[in-house]
Formats: structure tokens, C-alpha cells, sequence
């Protein structure tokens, strides 16, 4: 039997009367990637930022380890050292060295010391293939070399779950190949991620499971070679075509 890390049961998000999700439920377990697809607008990144507690959902629940966290009196910051976030636009600290970035979560959250925290991130740079640029600043590196260092970042807090909210989007095209190359990598050493991707070789070739969404509703989900490969939905035929046009 599979570990089940998070379950998602019957969240919703309403910003007002806008509503962005409506009774979303689907399951993670311990090594899937699960890649969310779907337009723009479709609430997939609003789905990423309540499950890392960073918007509130209207309602439903979501169960880490069969514990819900959405209620009252939930660490949130030491909930998100166990299932951390990348971001579409890297959100490194500015005034940092790419090695402090990858320790201040350690020391400031799990309360390690700053030793432990520098052999962490160490490790997990090296990992990412960003250990020659430690003392360098963010405005000193690349878009894919940012996004390279939050991944290491994220990593270095020893998280059980990884999101991924569009990792690619903001990078030049020569870029995104190496930033897939790292959570491909991490894939396929069992990490759990949940990628919101427009990148549809990746969610083919990586994902465990595929979850399309559309209009803030799950319209389809499934194995890449269902949902991918023979869609049941119209919806989920007419956003897969203007893929395979391109």
C-alpha cells in the first residue's frame, strides 16, 4: 500500500464572490509527481498556494499525514519545512549570498546551527550544480541559475513534499532545460513533487499522475497515458490540440 503524504478533500477558494476552486479533491503519495495542467486563469496556482497554507481555503480540508492543517493553531511555517514551494519568479533574498539563501530557512525555522545549515546547503547546491557560485548575489545569476538555487534551497530544509508553481515559466528557452533536468533528476530519486507545468514532455515523461484542471474544477485526472495520451473530456481534448499544433 502506497504512503499517502496529502489528501485533498473537497477544497475550495473564493477571493469574494469570485470563486477560483471548487471541490478539488485528489490524493499524493509518498514518489509521485503529479503534474497540474490546464489554461491560465484555471486556478492551478492558487491550488499550490493553499496547499503550502499560503492563501486559506474557503473551505475543505487538506491532510498532511491524515492531519488536517487548514484549522486554527496549524504551524504554518514548520508545516511548509515539510512540504516547500518553488516559484514561478525564484524569490530569493536579494541582499543574500546564494549560500546564506540556502541557509537561513534552516537556521531561522529548524533551528539549526549555522555549521549544520552551511554542510546542507552545500550539499544540495553541489547537487543542483550551483556549488561554484556560493558567494555570488541573485542579480549576479541567471534565471535558470536562480531557480537552481531555490530548488536547492527548498531542498535544503528536507522537505517530504516539493511544490512547483510554473518553475519554467519565467526562464528564457535555453534555460528551462536545465532547470527540468534538476526536477527530473529529483524525480527520479523519489522525490513527491506537484508541478504546475505547462511543459507537457515533462508531465508525459515524469509525472506519476496528471491532473487537468479547468475553470477552478479537476475536469480530468490520471495516469499521463490516460489524461495525455486519450483524453475522455472535449475540454481537455481542445487545450491538449493547441499543443500538438505547436
Amino acid at each position: 500500500m502506497d504512503e499517502v503524504i496529502l489528501e485533498i478533500r473537497h477544497l475550495s477558494k473564493s477571493f469574494g464572490t469570485h470563486e477560483v476552486l471548487r471541490d478539488i479533491d485528489f490524493t499524493v503519495s509518498k514518489g509521485d509527481v503529479t503534474a497540474i495542467i490546464g489554461a491560465s486563469g484555471s486556478g492551478k496556482s492558487t491550488l499550490l498556494r493553499c496547499i503550502n497554507l499560503l492563501e486559506r481555503p474557503t473551505s475543505g480540508e487538506i491532510l498532511f499525514h491524515g492531519k488536517d492543517v487548514t484549522g486554527k493553531g496549524v504551524n504554518a511555517p514548520e508545516y511548509r519545512s515539510h512540504v516547500g514551494m518553488v516559484f514561478q519568479s525564484f524569490n530569493l533574498f536579494n541582499n543574500m549570498t546564494v549560500l546564506k539563501n540556502c541557509m537561513a530557512g534552516q537556521v531561522k525555522v529548524l533551528k539549526k546551527s549555522k555549521e549544520e545549515a552551511r554542510e546542507t546547503a552545500l550539499r544540495y547546491l553541489q547537487q543542483v550544480g550551483m556549488a561554484p557560485y556560493i558567494n555570488a548575489k541573485p542579480r549576479q545569476l541567471s534565471g535558470g541559475q536562480k531557480q537552481r538555487v531555490a530548488i536547492a534551497r527548498a531542498l535544503a530544509m528536507g522537505p517530504e513534499v516539493l511544490l512547483f508553481d510554473e518553475p519554467t515559466s519565467a526562464l528564457d528557452p535555453e534555460m528551462v532545460g536545465e532547470v527540468l533536468s534538476v526536477m527530473r533528476d529529483l524525480a527520479a530519486e523519489g522525490m513527491t513533487m506537484l508541478v504546475v507545468t505547462h511543459e507537457m514532455a515533462f508531465a508525459r515523461d515524469v509525472s506519476t499522475q496528471v491532473v487537468y484542471m479547468n475553470q477552478g474544477v479537476i475536469c480530468e485526472q490520471g495516469s499521463p497515458a490516460a489524461v495525455l495520451g486519450d483524453p475522455q473530456r472535449q475540454e481537455t481534448k481542445d487545450f491538449l490540440a493547441r499543443f500538438r499544433k505547436g
